[in-house]
């Protein structure tokens, strides 16, 4: 069994670029920016940053380019795909993207109140599916002299 499965959560870099094919398909191209901090054995705070090109197709390339916008944190899940091409120069090129099949916009500042919104890929061709989602956390009241049974935990 194989799997090609990618998952980013990261910022964009640049505003999407929206394009259309010969055929009419919209296609938006971006780039998202992803980091890690770790220790090394010297106890010393090391970063890395690493720039992943994704490629977003159909009537979710439109609405991508619609809400993303620069720094915008969103999460990405899709499939590496690598290709070539021959440059001006005829040097033969390589280039690596994620070919996006969902898109999780973050956080919007600005007057937008939902907390996310959500669209799958094949959906998003006939229709662009939102999910404005707001989850309340169940609380559960302890007290202190009290024992914790295991039937006042709400799960």
């Amino acid at each position: 069994m194989n799997l090609n499965k990618v998952f980013l959560i990261g910022r964009l870099t640049a505003d999407p670029q929206l394009r259309t094919t010969p055929s009419g398909q919209s296609v938006a191209s971006f780039s998202i920016a992803t980091n890690r901090v770790w220790i090394n054995k010297q106890g010393e705070k090391q970063e890395d940053a690493q720039f992943h090109n994704v490629v977003v197709w159909g009537r979710q390339a439109e609405v991508a380019n619609q809400f993303l916008k620069k720094g915008g944190l969103a999460m990405i899940e899709g499939r590496l795909q690598t290709r070539n091409w021959q440059d001006k120069q005829g040097q033969k090129r390589w280039t690596t993207e994620v070919i996006c099949e969902r898109i999780q916009l973050g956080p919007r500042s600005g007057g937008f109140n939902a907390d996310r919104i959500s669209m799958s890929a094949p959906a998003a061709d006939k229709e662009v599916q939102t999910d404005f989602v707001k989850e309340e956390l169940p609380e559960i009241n302890i007290d202190d002299g009290g024992e914790i049974k295991p039937e006042d935990i709400p799960f």
